[in-house]
């Protein structure tokens, strides 16, 4: 029996990705590109309530992992947003610190790094989207503690996004073509 349901993994890559690489931009050159209300809004509803929506799809067709995943990182695109925003709408909320933002960033890359090992079972692209995002949400710990600085962790965020488009793409690709137009690599581990 065919499985009738559509694929939500694009949808929620691109979510990703494409908000990933906006936000990196930003991290690339601060000083030139403002974090302004566009990546707000794609933190909300791109990468925040699309990821969700996908991850709910995966619900359906019970992938744990792609439930997992894409719920977990929409819900950090709106934690994110809030964390940047609460301070200037509400009265008496106060803005987090640098160093206590790295501890959210070290908390999202332990997460990445868990969710990684279960890549090793899927195609290499999703090895290397997970991969340097769990270099991402380090560096961005580091970033926020003192240690790195520079707008190179930006460009690194960006490659991340980039990775997650890629492998979107090749999902809607392929599938349209019926063949392998757009490699996705095999999985590490059988």
């Amino acid at each position: 029996m065919k499985d009738a349901l559509a694929n939500p993994a694009p949808l929620g890559l691109m979510g990703f990705g494409m908000t990933t690489v906006l936000l990196n931009i930003h991290n690339a050159a601060p000083e030139t590109y403002a974090l302004g209300s566009m990546v707000m809004a794609m933190g909300i509803f791109y990468g925040g309530l699309a990821q969700i929506f996908a991850g709910m799809l995966e619900y359906r067709k019970g992938n744990t992992f792609g439930v997992t995943a894409f719920s977990s990182y929409g819900l950090f695109w709106l934690s994110l947003v809030a964390l940047l925003v609460l301070p200037d709408v509400i009265d008496g909320v106060a803005s987090t610190g640098a160093s206590f933002m790295g501890w959210y960033f070290f908390m999202w890359g332990l997460f990445t790094m868990l969710m990684f090992i279960a890549t090793l079972k899927l195609n290499t692209g999703l090895q290397f989207v997970f991969a340097t995002l769990f270099i991402l949400f380090y560096l961005l710990a580091l970033r926020d503690w003192g240690y790195v600085s520079g707008g190179w962790i930006g460009v690194e965020g960006i490659i991340c996004g980039l990775s997650a488009i890629y492998v979107a793409m090749a999902e809607v690709i392929n599938e349209a073509f019926g063949k392998t137009v757009l490699p996705l690599g095999r999985p590490l581990v059988d």
